[in-house]
């Protein structure tokens, strides 16, 4: 199991506990050291009490179980505005919200757009309302072909 399994499985009883979702989980090397990342939200954003209250909580059964041999930073925060969209149901929640998809592939000349998260059809197609000049398009992309996905903030 890699750490971001074993963590996931330590941290999930501690949100549905509190009411909290689990957005994300990284551990990344960065410089000499490694960090455990873990994003969380709920309707209406987390707040800071709750981030310190979750890695309270984490920091406790990471150290029971000890899975983590390197020595590492532990950090409990919001996804941010940016919130990446990591599953199905991601993006049946954030529908008709302005969003940034990157492809693994150019799908009709883009390698990447920003629109309005418009449709995920039965067959797994995102759709996408874009502004082309002063036109709205839409573009069908396979889920599959989506390298990643995140909010956007938009400034319109």
């Amino acid at each position: 199991m890699s750490v971001t399994e074993i963590t996931q499985n330590l941290v999930e009883p501690i949100l549905a506990d509190l009411g909290l979702e689990l957005v994300d989980i990284e551990y990344v090397k960065e410089g000499k050291s490694f960090y455990l990342r873990v994003f969380i939200d709920k309707e209406g954003g987390v707040d800071i009490e709750e981030c310190g209250l979750v890695s309270e909580r984490l920091s406790e059964s990471l150290d029971e179980d000890d899975p983590i041999k390197d020595p590492y930073y532990l950090e409990v925060s919001s996804p941010g505005a940016e919130r990446p969209l990591k599953k199905r149901e991601d993006f049946q929640k954030f529908m008709h919200h302005h969003v940034y998809l990157k492809f693994y592939e150019p799908i009709s000349g883009f390698k990447a757009i920003e629109g309005d998260l418009v449709g995920l059809s039965e067959d797994d197609i995102v759709t996408i309302e874009y502004k082309d000049k002063t036109r709205k398009k839409t573009l069908d992309v396979p889920y599959k072909k989506i390298a990643k996905a995140r909010l956007a903030v938009s400034f319109n």
